[in-house]
């Protein structure tokens, strides 16, 4: 089988609804294989959210399946590539020209400088926005035809990054309602297009004849979120489908070994702390709870050898953070076991996890041993994640044990440290508000000097680690498991692809 790492990206968690659907079978793969006529069956983790909206985590399956395209995307090495733009001009600091090249929806209209900028305005309007534009604001003008001139209030030097996200894909002007929602069904650019989405189970996406780029290899893809791990193993080894995505580690080894295939990911697991509110408003506790934690007895323990230790937020698979890391310094004194007990009395740590990564619910019960060690009282809380999003973002728990693409947003980590640890991100799941922290992100992110940009970042990730507000356990490797009569499997460390043009059966 041949596989590659073309780089286009994952949403948080995945629901164990349909556990079960597939078992592994006894009967002859020839006879029963439903994708025999060309079209690739695949097993997604992550049930819609929002019926597939770009501006929900939902954006990430867009991207997977090749629906949805934006200006540019991301090149295996991180870099913008053209996608839709076929090439781009930075006029200043905050002014991009960009030149379209010809191509068209899949509802037959073709794509326009003035369509392109219907799409940016509603991303731009969306409420929440999207996270890659949480940061930062952008207006999008046509300039002919053909050429689209985006502005930016601030200098953004990672623009073309910025608009590689699956959360600004360009849509015709039917997917956009007047109520706000967005449907991508027979609306985007793509090599495949859905054709029908039933909901929350199942998609069906044909080939796309008149792609830019010409016809995929496959006829279409019948996609099936199978949110239980070993569910998606069993599916696999049963040739249920062609290709199942984020096997679980205690899996993995199960799956014949020429379809087992693992790339180190952009997805770091850590402990985040409500510093807003509970226990954790108090520094000592904080820190007694980073020193009661070691993440690296969770490599083999849980993640079977699939995970490294973690070295910070960023992991060896941004590997230009190994020279640039920055000492962490400041942090608050640990609160001893007593007086841990003697702050916490009366009081349960709320720790909260999700099982749509089966690795997660067990590191849970590794960290509750440790906590309890520590002289905390601890209640665990695992449910699907789209159950518990909200609770988590109002601050409802005291802890969650979280996996996290770092990359996600942009492909540049400042969005991620923006979205999640600035006193106005819109996914600071720990309510952290700390002036440092702000401050080291915004000079990271008004940086366009590309080394220099780094070095920011790293010491933005020290001024988020000094508070406490979360501690890094172990930086994933994804594993996906495809069958050996696949070809063209993307193996994406930033997980926004897994099937494009080339991707077939033998």
């Amino acid at each position: 089988m041949r596989t590659t790492s073309r780089g286009l990206f994952a949403a948080l968690a995945l629901t164990p609804l349909l556990a079960g659907c597939f078992v592994s079978g006894e009967a002859d793969s020839k006879d029963s294989k439903a994708g025999s006529d060309g079209r690739l069956r695949i097993a997604l983790a992550v049930p819609p959210v929002q019926s597939l909206s770009p501006y929900s985590n939902d954006a990430t399956v867009l991207s997977k399946l090749s629906v949805a395209e934006g200006l540019t995307a991301l090149n295996e090495k991180g870099n913008a590539a053209p996608t839709l733009a076929r090439s781009w001009t930075q006029k200043n600091p905050t002014t991009w020209t960009f030149e379209l090249r010809k191509a068209t929806f899949q509802d037959g209209t073709p794509v326009t400088a003035e369509s392109v900028v219907n799409a940016l305005d509603h991303a731009g309007a969306a409420k929440p926005k999207p996270r890659v534009l949480s940061d930062m604001t952008l207006t999008a003008k046509a300039d002919d035809a053909d050429t689209v001139t985006i502005t930016t209030k601030t200098a953004d030097p990672v623009l073309p990054l910025r608009l590689a996200s699956p959360a600004l894909g360009i849509f015709s002007s039917k997917a956009y309602a007047k109520d706000g929602t967005v449907s991508p069904i027979g609306t985007g650019t793509g090599p495949f297009e859905i054709t029908k989405l039933t909901g929350k189970s199942k998609a069906r996406l044909d080939r796309f004849d008149d792609h830019w780029g010409g016809k995929a290899k496959a006829s279409g893809v019948d996609a099936t979120w199978i949110a239980d791990g070993t569910a998606r193993a069993n599916a696999l080894r049963g040739g249920d489908v062609d290709i199942a995505e984020w096997i679980p580690t205690a899996q993995a080894k199960l799956l014949d070994a020429d379809t087992r295939h693992d790339v180190p990911s952009v997805r770091t697991d850590s402990l985040v702390l409500n510093t807003r509110s509970g226990l954790f408003t108090d520094a000592a506790l904080r820190a007694a709870a980073r020193e009661a934690v070691d993440g690296s007895a969770l490599v083999d323990s849980v993640f079977g050898g699939y995970a490294d230790p973690a070295q910070g937020l960023l992991g060896p698979a941004v590997p230009w953070t190994a020279d640039r890391r920055v000492e962490v310094t400041g942090r608050a004194a640990a609160a001893t076991t007593a007086e841990v007990k003697s702050k916490s009395k009366g009081k349960t740590l709320r720790l909260a996890t999700y099982t749509n990564r089966a690795e997660l619910p067990e590191a849970a019960t590794v960290l509750q041993q440790q906590l309890e060690k520590a002289g905390f009282t601890v209640k665990q809380d695992v449910r699907e994640y789209t159950q518990m999003e909200a609770d988590l973002i109002a601050g409802k728990y005291d802890a969650l044990v979280f996996s996290r693409v770092t990359l996600l947003d942009t492909g540049d980590a400042v969005a991620y440290l923006a979205s999640d640890y600035t006193s106005d991100g819109v996914y600071n799941i720990a309510g952290l508000k700390d002036s440092k922290v702000d401050q080291a992100i915004r000079a990271a992110a008004e940086e366009d000097d590309t080394a220099a940009r780094q070095q920011k970042i790293m010491r933005a990730e020290a001024a988020i680690l000094r508070t406490d507000a979360v501690v890094p356990l172990v930086h994933e490797k994804v594993v996906q498991g495809i069958a050996s009569d696949v070809e063209g499997v993307l193996l994406d460390p930033r997980e926004r692809s897994l099937v494009d043009v080339d991707t077939h059966l033998k």
